[in-house]
C-alpha cells in the first residue's frame, strides 16, 4: 500500500510523538508540535498513539492511493476534498475516521490555525532513527531523508488493513478537542528563578514570521536590560529565552538541547501545544503562574484527554 505525493503543500513532514531519551547527546525531541492532536488522529484512524503520520503547515498535501484507506484529520480546520476514480468530488470533515475508496485526497488551506495532522490506518512506514520516525529538519534525519515532503515522494504503510469501500464513509459523530477551551487565553509560564515577569506579562506580543518548529519568536517592544549571555545550560520545549535583541523566543519541539540566552521562564506543559496553531502576526500574551498551578492544569488536561479516549473506546 503506497501513497503518492502529488503536491506536498508548504511544509509537510512525517512526525510521531518524538525522539525521547537522547537529549543528553544533543538530539532534539522533534515529533508533532501538538502530540495530543497527533495521538487523537492516530486513534481515530485505528493506529497506536505513536504511529507515524503527517504534520502539515497552513495547507496540506494532495495524495493519491490505489487501494481503500482509512484516514483521520485533526488540528486547525481545513478545506479537505476527495476525488474518486469516478470523478465525483466529496468534501470531508475532521475529527472522525473516514473510509475512502481509491482516489485522491487533497488537504487544502487551513481555515484557521497553523497546523494539522493526517493519520492513515496502518501508520507511515519510514525508517526508525534512534527509536522514532519523526523528521528532524535541523539535523536532516528521520522521516523522509530528514526533509519535508516533495512532489513525487511515495509513502508506504507499516500494517495497512484490508478495507473495502466504493464511496467515502464517515460516522455522524466527531471529536472536537478544542470544545470548552478558553479562546484567546494567555499562555501561562512559570518564571525562572531571579527574574521579574511583570514586563514580559504586560507587553502585547505578536508571533514573528521568522518563527518555525524550533521556536516561536515574539515581536513587540524589546525588553530592557537583556544582559549578557549566560553560560550554556540545558533548555527544552517551553523554555522562554531572551536573546540580546530583547525579543523573547518560546522553544518548541525542534529546539536545541542547550543554550546561552537568558532564560525568563517556562511555558507550562498544558498550554504549550496551543503554540502549534499560532500564525505569524497572531497576538500572544503571557501570564505568570506558579508550579502548583502548572501541575493542576496539566492534571486537568490529562483528565480531559483521558475522557476523550474513553469516548472513542465507547464508539468502537
Amino acid at each position: 500500500m503506497t501513497l503518492r505525493v502529488l503536491d506536498a503543500g508548504p511544509l509537510t513532514t512525517v512526525q510521531d510523538l518524538g525522539r525521547s531519551g537522547w537529549r543528553h547527546l544533543g538530539v532534539p525531541l522533534a515529533g508533532a508540535l501538538d502530540p495530543r492532536a497527533a495521538a487523537l488522529a492516530n486513534r481515530l484512524a485505528g493506529n497506536p498513539d505513536a504511529a507515524a503520520l503527517l504534520e502539515f503547515t497552513l495547507a496540506g498535501p494532495r495524495l493519491a492511493f490505489g487501494r481503500p484507506v482509512r484516514v483521520a484529520l485533526t488540528g486547525g480546520p481545513a478545506d479537505v476534498r476527495f476525488r474518486g476514480r469516478d470523478g465525483r468530488r466529496h468534501a470531508l470533515h475532521a475529527g472522525r475516521p473516514v473510509l475512502l475508496p481509491p482516489g485522491e485526497l487533497h488537504v487544502r488551506a487551513l481555515l484557521s490555525g497553523a497546523r494539522g495532522w493526517l493519520a492513515v490506518a496502518g501508520g507511515l512506514d519510514v525508517p526508525e532513527v534512534l527509536g522514532s520516525r519523526s523528521t528532524d529538519l535541523r539535523g536532516g534525519f528521520g522521516g523522509v531523508d530528514g526533509r519535508a515532503l516533495r512532489e513525487g515522494d511515495r509513502l508506504d504503510l507499516v500494517h495497512p488493513p484490508e478495507l473495502q469501500a466504493l464511496q467515502p464513509v464517515a460516522p455522524g459523530w466527531w471529536i472536537d478537542p478544542a470544545a470548552g477551551e478558553e479562546p484567546g487565553a494567555p499562555l501561562r509560564f512559570v518564571p525562572a528563578a531571579g527574574t521579574d515577569p511583570r514586563q514580559l506579562a504586560r507587553t502585547r506580543w505578536t508571533a514573528s514570521p521568522h518563527s518555525n518548529r524550533q521556536g516561536i519568536r515574539l515581536a513587540g517592544k524589546p525588553l530592557p536590560e537583556a544582559g549578557p549571555q549566560q553560560p550554556s545550560a540545558p533548555v527544552a520545549p517551553g523554555t522562554l529565552q531572551l536573546p540580546p535583541d530583547g525579543l523573547p523566543i518560546v522553544l518548541l519541539a525542534d529546539a536545541q538541547t542547550v543554550g546561552g540566552y537568558r532564560r525568563l521562564g517556562y511555558v507550562i506543559a498544558a498550554d504549550l501545544p496551543r503554540l502549534a496553531q499560532v500564525r505569524p502576526g497572531d497576538a500572544l500574551w503571557l501570564q505568570p503562574c506558579d508550579a502548583a498551578e502548572a501541575a493542576r492544569r496539566l492534571a486537568a488536561s490529562r483528565a480531559r484527554w483521558a475522557r476523550i479516549g474513553l469516548a472513542l473506546e465507547a464508539r468502537r
